[in-house]
């Protein structure tokens, strides 16, 4: 995610010129975001974010018109007596916009909302939730807006071009959470506020939107990915994926302030899934301003970022390295499998004595990917239950040692399997080996999904495979649990079959090895298959653009493998 860094000093470096700038609202906007005032000063846009994101088929100016109906209420959350929460306020805004929605019939069933505002508010805003569709454009075809409109329009209104923008996003990314796109903006404001003064607009937009553009898709991809897993497995699984990557930026920072640290940012990120934006707006306001102003900030690498105006802190942070690995004794992660008291501690303080583990593993692995220590963590918990109860359980789980360095070695040679196949082929017949093996493996997809899903496991390879051992590992492993995060939601949305519902349901940590082993669908039974459907080329096909010919290519390879080798 180092994409963010030239993009953040690109803004930063907009907000140190403020003092040259001051008759442009541009400049006001950027003076004035480092204020503590920044929630209340942004309420607007943060209620269009919200709007935008749960009503994804209103034009904009349908969606400003309900932002205006709200607009007192979201007020009230600016002046909040003594004895009043935020929270309080968050609350009843959503809570009063869903009724807003459930009020006014028409909208309601343009959004397929009506059996959603027939039932109480809790179980209405996971059902109005459901209908949000992540249909962003997965083209990595980077499209150019018309450089003099949009200049025009930016000099006649800069409030309506951050404006219609926050709204594309919005409604195009109904997963990402409402402080990135409040921070984005503001990077597009300035982008395009800079473009407007060259005299190639076209290339400045391609060289300052693209940047911005693959970061938001990232992040969305990630955003979704994190509220995946807090809606489909347990609690327990959120805070551990909190755990583990808070350790691994922070090696230096005591277990009990991660652990804290850790079921904050577990709710907060629930909030934020739940679509509450001024919630999770004001829970990573208030995260930031506690880690900036920490009297020894915890991390080397965090301290540039708290130096940045108030929006841009977050993604700075979010985004930054890791700490440097501090040179720690080998003694208290040792006690794990070699103290004889282990059993009580694992039976007195279950979930206490495994955060510890996973926390001590963590700051002495943080090159591992996340799911490659929630396997550790798996095996480790496995492994005390079983050994707890037999009469010499020292003996068990003094064995555990070597049981995590097994986990990581295969973890590790299959990613390499990958990366040496990936190496032989060459990108294009990489790919076409991934249709292959998971055509079979999930031939219910149609063929634009599996040629879809495929290009995202061969870009991963492409992007991964060439780096150094550790960072290929790494890298492979984090971008898999995204790409097999989005099948499994998929798959929630229309099942595909049940040996992959098993690896989605199962365990997360070991969601990727499922996957790996998945074998054939031999219940698969294919429709009937027209020669149409084979030779029914699109016209001037052989002279398409090389991509769309090799997708179409695929696709009939898809129905082949569909037709002929699962019936073998």
């Amino acid at each position: 995610m180092k994409i963010f860094r030239p993009i953040c000093f690109l803004v930063f470096f907009s907000y140190v010129q403020c003092q040259t700038l001051q008759r442009s609202l541009l400049a006001a906007a950027l003076c004035h975001i480092n204020s503590q005032n920044y929630l209340q000063e942004n309420l607007r846009d943060i209620t269009s974010i919200m709007v935008a994101q749960f009503l994804q088929k209103l034009t904009y100016e349908e969606v400003q018109t309900i932002v205006e109906e709200l607009v007192d209420l979201t007020d009230k959350c600016k002046i909040l007596k003594p004895h009043e929460s935020p929270s309080e306020c968050t609350h009843q805004l959503m809570t009063t916009f869903l009724e807003h929605i459930c009020n006014n019939q028409g909208k309601a069933e343009r959004q397929e909302f009506s059996d959603c505002c027939n039932i109480n508010n809790k179980a209405r805003l996971k059902c109005f939730l459901l209908y949000k569709k992540d249909d962003a454009d997965d083209s990595d075809v980077f499209q150019i807006p018309n450089p003099e409109q949009i200049c025009e329009t930016h000099k006649e209104n800069q409030v309506s071009v951050k404006e219609r923008y926050i709204y594309e996003m919005s409604r195009k990314y109904p997963f990402l959470y409402g402080p990135t796109i409040l921070t984005m903006s503001a990077c597009y404001e300035t982008a395009i506020h800079s473009c407007c003064q060259e005299e190639n607009k076209t290339e400045c937009f391609q060289m300052k939107l693209e940047p911005i553009r693959k970061y938001i898709r990232e992040l969305s991809w990630r955003h979704h990915h994190l509220c995946e897993i807090g809606i489909k497995f347990n609690h327990k699984v959120a805070k551990a994926v909190e755990l583990v990557l808070l350790t691994k930026k922070q090696p230096k920072t005591n277990f009990s302030e991660i652990a804290r640290l850790a079921v904050y940012i577990k709710n907060l990120h629930q909030t934020c899934c739940e679509g509450d934006v001024v919630a999770c707006v004001l829970g990573r306001s208030q995260l930031m301003n506690y880690t900036c102003s920490s009297q020894s900030i915890p991390s080397s690498k965090i301290a540039p970022c708290c130096a940045l105006p108030v929006p841009f802190q977050g993604e700075c942070i979010i985004n930054s390295e890791n700490d440097d690995k501090p040179d720690l004794p080998s003694l208290p992660l040792s006690r794990f499998t070699e103290d004889r008291f282990v059993c009580k501690q694992f039976s007195d303080k279950q979930d206490d004595f495994l955060q510890e583990f996973l926390y001590e593993y963590s700051r002495r692995h943080s090159e591992l990917a996340v799911p490659v220590i929630l396997r550790v963590d798996t095996v480790y918990q496995n492994l005390l239950a079983k050994c707890c109860k037999l009469e010499n359980p020292l003996e068990c789980y003094s064995h555990g040692k070597e049981m995590f360095q097994r986990v990581i070695r295969e973890s590790h040679e299959r990613v390499k399997n990958h990366c040496d196949l990936h190496e032989k082929l060459g990108d294009a017949y990489f790919h076409d080996r991934l249709i292959i093996l998971y055509t079979k493996k999930a031939p219910q997809l149609s063929a634009q999904e599996l040629v879809m899903f495929t290009k995202n496991m061969a870009a991963a390879a492409t992007k991964c495979c060439p780096l150094r051992d550790e960072q290929q590992f790494a890298c492979m492993e984090d971008l898999a649990k995204l790409i097999l995060g989005a099948l499994c939601r998929r798959h929630e949305a229309e099942p595909i079959n049940a040996a992959v519902g098993h690896c989605c349901d199962d365990s997360y940590a070991f969601r990727k090895p499922c996957f790996d082993d998945l074998q054939v669908d031999r219940t698969y039974i294919s429709p009937p298959l027209s020669c149409d459907q084979v030779i029914s080329l699109k016209e001037n096909l052989c002279k398409a653009q090389e991509e769309e010919f090799q997708t179409e290519k695929q696709k009939i390879s898809i129905l082949l493998i569909q037709q002929y080798h699962l019936s073998k």
